[in-house]
């Protein structure tokens, strides 16, 4: 996708107004490229054409200025209503330079030949040319103002002005010619005048029909042409066909007009995760764990979509948007007591004052008292007018319709300020919050009623193993039953998400690809726990690595190690161990996180706490280990076996005790670092 430019060269120091381009495939666009003027432009789209091309690839190259003008204009100039006649009337007469070009004196030579006062307008130059105004003083234009999809996508700009805000005009002079010859050197057709059966298609776009606002540290060009390449780039095939389904075989047409809502909501979608985003650099082997999470929390992002949800609806979602408050709150000053109300605050010594009649309680409009009186006000009142101080009613001796209180009270005590808690226009809460009881309060007390949040995390869970049978069932010799399912599945709902239970599945890697098949269509996220290594009966790891999304992480942590990453179907996979106690140690700190990050929440890392240790222990280097642990009588005293078939331990834990990559030597007293199972979001 480009954003073009009609203007000089912009230097070389990227900004905004110049040309920008980005590519994208199956919805990941790439680092949006600054290309400085039209040569640069022209030989930059040739060299990528000719790649893809090479490659075998078919290319959507989408252009955000007008490929015709309105109806009669082609004809008038060219003598035939043939769109490509004027393209290449304009490709033998433009003459163009980074320095620059004639696309002035072009547009007044056309101007004269229809009297000299349209319809082209604006000269940019300091010189008069004549036949071109400089305004629209008398300006006379022949031909319709605007094209029919024009008349369809308010806010867009007459292809007549040539520079200005909004100068489509200098864009459709010097961009025709560079798709004239674009054209012609790679066969491309151009949509709508030509069927799109070629490798490669033109098409006209304009960004604003669908992108919303710019993200802090984007240029706003550069942004539009990542988000259009995205979009257009991971739409279905089935859907891109019906959007290109138009005809105005002589003026064009902007694609998207008249479906721009389901635009929208497709663009509102996050992009899906590249097939090497779980790649390791090369020569790494054995990945500490604080290098793996980093590398986890760099190449995740959001995979779910985005919808609008009821205040009452949204609680465990995670907030899309920054969410303004649409109220003050409080909305008005009010009383934090109940007491009575005056005005102004009063110094040391007794103090009378007559009281009016009626109070003013919660919920009622806002009276007024004269000054020099008090009112009798009670918490949570909006303060009549002429109050600002309130003195409690326990301070005051209330007889024969005045109040006596004993000073001093300074002006303003016991009263909220309008808006002291959250002032209307302010970002009450960010994008990325999960939305608790808490911030279901806040919402409501800022006047939210709906609000823009993640569709929940399905996570699939699939056990795998010929060993394991069903709790309850009946076990032969050497088979035991699956632990590890139930206790994902409840750490995923504990977590905020959504479980989808997927069974479990022998050592059969057909009927393994059959489940993970499934579990893609039904989930976002795929958790296995076992066949995570790289043995005889590793399915997991064996077939994706077949499918060529597969690394296998040994990470330096104990219990754990092997960690199988992929993606299966573009649906993420974290292949667990298939020992219980390494399966939740691994889900909890790699999994977890993860999750987090591709539910739309910011990545999750636990909070930890130092406290004495109540056990003694000498730790080798090489490995970061969570040990189970919990804290009794001040100190962090740990599970006696570490084996990791010990699946007692970890009812028994109510948190880990981590213990650093390097070697330690723990006697009771000794600081460590205790996380409990609640800093992970249990």
């Amino acid at each position: 996708m480009v954003d073009w430019s009609g203007g000089n060269d912009t230097g070389p120091k990227p900004r905004a107004d110049a040309i920008w381009a980005c590519v994208a495939r199956m919805g990941r666009a790439e680092a949006p490229q600054y290309l400085r003027n039209r040569c640069l432009a022209e030989d930059w789209l040739a060299e990528l054409f000719e790649e893809e091309q090479a490659a075998g690839r078919r290319v959507l190259a989408g252009f955000d200025f007008p490929f015709g003008y309105p109806a009669g204009f082609a004809k008038a100039v060219t003598g035939s209503a043939d769109p490509f006649a004027l393209w290449a009337w304009l490709e033998r007469r433009i003459e163009d330079a980074p320095a620059g070009n004639n696309r002035f004196d072009l547009a007044a030579e056309i101007n004269r030949r229809f009297g000299g006062k349209g319809p082209f307008w604006f000269n940019g130059l300091k010189r008069d040319i004549e036949g071109l105004p400089r305004r629209k003083t008398g300006y006379v234009n022949p031909f319709p103002e605007r094209r029919a999809v024009e008349e369809r996508a308010p806010g867009t700009f007459s292809c007549w002005q040539l520079g200005g805000t909004g100068a489509v005009g200098s864009q459709v002079l010097m961009g025709l010619p560079v798709l004239a010859r674009l054209r012609q050197r790679f066969g491309a057709a151009a949509w709508p005048f030509e069927r799109l059966d070629n490798w490669l298609a033109f098409v006209e776009i304009w960004p604003s029909l669908t992108v919303g606002s710019v993200p802090d540290g984007w240029i706003r060009d550069a942004w539009q042409v990542h988000e259009v390449a995205r979009l257009v780039s991971g739409l279905a095939p089935e859907k891109l066909q019906n959007l290109l389904n138009v005809e105005n075989p002589e003026e064009g047409w902007i694609f998207g007009v008249g479906q721009e809502d389901e635009l929208r909501q497709i663009a509102a979608q996050p992009p899906r995760l590249s097939n090497d985003c779980f790649a390791l650099p090369p020569g790494v082997n054995w990945t500490p764990v604080e290098d793996a999470l980093h590398m986890l929390e760099a190449r995740l992002h959001p995979v779910t979509g985005i919808e609008t949800a009821g205040v009452d609806q949204a609680t465990g979602r995670v907030l899309a948007e920054d969410v303004i408050a649409e109220r003050s709150n409080p909305p008005l000053p009010n009383t934090a007591v109940d007491g009575y109300g005056f005005a102004g605050g009063r110094g040391p010594g007794v103090h009378r004052m007559p009281l009016v009649s009626g109070r003013a309680a919660a919920g009622d409009a806002p009276g007024q008292v004269r000054e020099g009186a008090a009112q009798r006000v009670l918490t949570g009142a909006a303060l009549p007018d002429g109050v600002d101080t309130v003195v409690l009613q326990e301070d005051v001796t209330l007889s024969a319709g005045e109040i006596t209180f004993r000073g001093p009270i300074k002006p303003g005590a016991n009263t909220r300020r309008t808006g002291e808690d959250v002032q209307q226009g302010d970002v009450a809460l960010t994008r990325g919050t999960r939305v608790g009881p808490a911030e279901a309060a806040l919402l409501a007390a800022i006047g939210v009623r709906q609000v823009p949040v993640h569709k929940p995390l399905r996570v699939a869970v699939v056990s795998t193993g010929a060993e394991l049978v069903e709790a309850g069932a009946t076990a032969a010799d050497g088979q035991i039953f699956d632990a590890n399912r139930p206790m994902l599945l409840e750490m995923i709902r504990r977590l905020g998400h959504q479980p989808v239970d997927m069974g479990r599945v022998g050592d059969d890697r057909a009927q393994l690809a059959q489940l993970l098949d499934q579990a893609a269509d039904q989930a976002d996220l795929i958790l296995t726990s076992g066949g995570a290594s790289a043995g005889d009966e590793d399915h997991v790891s064996a077939l994706l690595k077949e499918a060529g999304a597969m690394t296998l992480w040994r990470i330096a942590v104990k219990p754990g190690r092997p960690l199988a990453l992929g993606l299966w179907s573009d649906v993420p996979v974290f292949g667990l161990p298939g020992n219980p106690v390494a399966a939740l140690t691994c889900a909890l700190v790699f999994a977890a996180p993860a999750m987090a990050r591709l539910a739309g929440a910011p990545w999750l890392t636990p909070q930890g706490f130092e406290v004495p240790a109540g056990f003694t222990k000498a730790k080798k280097p090489g490995r970061t280990e969570f040990l189970r642990a919990r804290i009794r009588d001040g100190r962090a005293e740990v599970f006696l076996s570490e084996g990791s078939g010990r699946v007692s331990g970890l009812s028994w834990a109510e948190g880990f005790v981590e213990l650093p990559h390097e070697a330690v030597e723990i006697t009771p007293g000794t600081p460590v670092r205790y996380i409990p199972f609640g800093s992970f979001g249990l």
